[in-house]
């Protein structure tokens, strides 16, 4: 009966763990198949719509509760996979829904719930589908502009820190992105890039490695890192943004903001 990929895929994620017992400790010392398991189960739950991949995570977490050791070594894994800036199975939607489970589970007490709130608070802002947070920057010449000033079909916002190796290779794979050359020559997209940190003459250093036609500005009161108001647990990051200022991608790679673009264009 399951004869698409799709529901084979929406089978598998309802039904992975279904014959795994979690009152039994052992799993945590065999990595080998549990952590391989879990690795397993996130590249299905990409297959499958949100919806699916939220209640087969809650579903997981729930059937945990039974052994407190599983159910942290689980929370483990979804730090490492999910949420750790140098995984590249990063899925902050992913993960939101195990830290909703978290913050509902018997097993943990008020302390232990302390960091997941926090991550939860963050990961709630500048989600894919709601307003960006607006924000005031300011130009090397002291001129000042915000957000939601920018008039263009598109924004990208580019908040990094020059000099550092990943913000070097991000700006080069912008600069030689056809269709980021093509929309900001048409006026149909701008790139604000975004300085929030305080070592502005290293910033001014590496100014001439931005193209003249990008928005090159700092925070000057260092509100985005002060008010938290963007996750920057990893720089670069790359927030794609409509003229209404909606996150239509969040924390992006070049490569998925130009396959969008040349979709949506």
């Amino acid at each position: 009966m399951l004869n698409t990929p799709e529901l084979r895929a929406d089978y598998l994620a309802r039904h992975y763990w279904d014959n795994v017992n979690f009152t039994d400790t052992n799993y945590i010392h065999h990595p080998e198949v549990t952590e391989q398991a879990w690795v397993n189960f996130i590249d299905i739950l990409r297959l499958v719509p949100a919806s699916t991949g939220d209640t087969a995570l809650k579903t997981l977490f729930a059937q945990t509760e039974k052994e407190k050791k599983c159910y942290m070594y689980l929370t483990s894994l979804a730090d490492k996979y999910l949420y750790d800036p140098n995984s590249p199975m990063r899925n902050e939607e992913l993960y939101i829904s195990v830290l909703d489970a978290m913050l509902k589970s018997s097993v943990m007490d008020d302390t232990e719930k302390i960091r997941p709130k926090a991550r939860r608070e963050l990961a709630q802002k500048n989600r894919v589908g709601t307003k960006a947070l607006d924000f005031t920057y300011t130009l090397a010449n002291g001129q000042q502009g915000n957000l939601y000033n920018i008039k263009a079909p598109y924004t990208l916002l580019f908040i990094n820190n020059p000099g550092c190796h990943a913000c070097t290779e991000t700006i080069e794979g912008l600069k030689q992105a056809p269709i980021i050359s093509q929309l900001i020559k048409e006026k149909k997209l701008i790139v604000l890039s975004i300085y929030p940190d305080e070592e502005l003459d290293d910033w001014r250093k590496h100014l001439n490695e931005f193209p003249k036609e990008w928005i090159n500005g700092y925070d000057k009161k260092f509100t985005i890192k002060e008010k938290q108001l963007y996750d920057l647990k990893a720089i670069p990051t790359l927030y794609l943004l409509n003229k209404e200022k909606t996150v239509l991608l969040k924390d992006a790679t070049t490569q998925a903001i130009e396959e969008y673009l040349m979709i949506h264009q």
